[in-house]
């Protein structure tokens, strides 16, 4: 057998050499499903209720970047904002040099997540249910992807015991009321949520009834279809630009004007990450909630 070469042995050389390199540089390895890179130490988080179980786990050390919907706890505003959930940047999110980005399902948009999952940097997906359920999941992923099972376990056992606690008191303070949450009032059109969302979810978990669960998601509503709802509340996140509509100006619309909510002026306002962020203070916001619609019957 002839000898290769020697260009040829360089060359040959080169390519497992960078082969070595892609599989065994630290913390760029595929990221497994329950486990982040060994020592973590430059985590970005992406949405509100992961950046809340990490300060709740008392990983936020490990922090260095978060999401425009991470606004708890208060030392969260101080990490730098790599843009909004559904509209991240790929450059923006490389661009502080992480080792692990934890991301809420529903993150986007699909193309800049293929990207990100591309890049090198390991990502982990972390499941987003609406139900008390969801939350305990969410709590232990992010422990095991944080390499933290123990504190995870600890406090999905404390959420379990506080949100089981909060939707016993909320039995019979709202059961019966029919809420419509409206997320948006732009132009006139009533923007409203229906089933599979995040305010059907907390309307359960309050023992409420959604007043449109006919339909997924989020669906303008007719006029006829506002009077057949006939919600007994009006509840919407409280905060500015369109959303700060008051009950006043709220039931000037010609249809929810005459609802039973209408007519009786009443409209509930809460912060919108407190109330939909199904995190480690939803507990508290079930009970929040439950005690604004107490008294309130259909």
């Amino acid at each position: 057998m002839s000898a290769l070469p020697s260009s040829r042995i360089c060359g040959i050389a080169a390519a497992l050499a960078l082969t070595f390199a892609a599989v065994f540089t630290p913390g760029r390895a595929p990221l497994a499903d329950n486990a982040g890179p060994p020592q973590a130490s430059r985590v970005v988080a992406v949405g509100g209720s992961v950046t809340e179980v990490i300060f709740a786990l008392g990983e936020q050390d490990r922090l260095i970047a978060r999401d425009t919907t991470s606004i708890f706890p208060e030392e969260a505003n101080a990490l730098p904002d790599v843009g909004y959930i559904r509209a991240l940047s790929p450059e923006g999110v490389l661009s502080v040099d992480p080792d692990l980005v934890l991301m809420l399902e529903g993150s986007g948009p699909p193309e800049a997540v293929a990207v990100l999952k591309k890049s090198g940097v390991a990502v982990a997906d972390v499941p987003e249910t609406y139900t008390a359920e969801g939350i305990v999941a969410k709590v232990r992923k992010v422990g095991a992807v944080l390499g933290v099972p123990e504190k995870a376990e600890a406090l999905a056992e404390k959420l379990e015991a506080d949100l089981s606690a909060a939707q016993q008191d909320a039995e019979g303070k709202s059961s019966g009321v029919r809420v419509l949450f409206v997320l948006s009032t732009k132009g006139g059109r009533i923007l409203a949520s229906g089933s599979d969302t995040a305010a059907d979810g907390i309307l359960k978990l309050a023992g409420a009834e959604n007043a449109v669960s006919d339909f997924s998601g989020y669906k303008q509503l007719s006029d006829e279809a506002i009077l057949s709802a006939a919600p007994d509340v009006v509840l919407m996140m409280d905060r500015t630009g369109d959303h700060g509509t008051s009950a006043e100006a709220l039931f000037e619309h010609p249809a929810l004007g005459q609802t039973p909510a209408g007519l009786n002026n009443r409209l509930v306002k809460m912060g919108g990450q407190y109330l939909l962020g199904f995190g480690p203070r939803t507990a508290a916001a079930i009970r929040d909630l439950a005690v604004e619609l107490s008294g309130i019957r259909s």
